[in-house]
């Protein structure tokens, strides 16, 4: 088994999605936690013009939201939850960058 963890911030945002957007990031968090690195998609992908982060694709990539993370040493990091490209751009956008500054003081430290 691998290990996931979420950063304290993309617990907090994690949780502020409705029930049933938690259970289904909870079901590919276990996709991840069983399968690692080769999670494929449609339930995990790379994300474009961010090096090195992936995205978390609940429900096949039907869902709205996604946990976007990087592989630190031997577990996985979600650094940030937002929305899905296609549903907010700019929100997407946004949270790559945050997920990225979370990361960067993660392996900073």
């Amino acid at each position: 088994m691998w290990s996931v963890v979420y950063l304290p911030e993309a617990e907090r945002e994690r949780s502020a999605l409705p029930p049933a957007e938690i259970a289904a990031m909870i079901n590919v968090d276990t996709k991840l936690r069983v399968l690692g690195p080769a999670l494929g998609y449609p339930h995990s992908s790379a994300v474009r013009d961010a090096p090195g982060l992936r995205e978390l694709r609940p429900r096949g990539g039907r869902s709205p939201w996604r946990a976007l993370y990087r592989q630190v040493g031997d577990r996985f990091v979600v650094a940030a939850v937002g929305p899905e490209a296609q549903v907010d751009l700019q929100g997407f956008r946004r949270s790559c960058r945050t997920a990225l500054k979370r990361l960067a003081a993660v392996e900073d430290s």
